[in-house]
């Protein structure tokens, strides 16, 4: 019996998937929903799917390079000086 690495959930594989099952192969917990790779077949153990964690960090890398770029710009009510104008 394998557990799931994130929730440590008891996997149940049946025969017939365990005969088609390869090293690599994925997987889903049903206990946590994580996505798994099949790490070994004798014993059955599984593997969180890095691939898949790179994705989400893909993702979040990608929202976090959103910037606004008003923040370079002074702000309307600071005094910059004499401001380009001569009175």
């Amino acid at each position: 019996m394998a557990t799931c690495p994130e929730c440590d959930a008891e996997i149940e594989v049946d025969r017939t998937d365990l005969d088609e099952l390869e090293i690599g192969d994925p997987w889903d917990c049903d206990a946590c929903g994580s996505r798994l790779r099949v790490a070994n077949l004798d014993p059955i153990d599984f593997e969180t799917d890095e691939d898949d964690d790179e994705d989400e960090e893909e993702e979040d890398d990608d929202a976090d390079d959103v910037t606004d770029d008003d923040d370079d710009l002074p702000d309307d009510d600071e005094d910059s000086g004499d401001g380009g104008w001569d009175e």
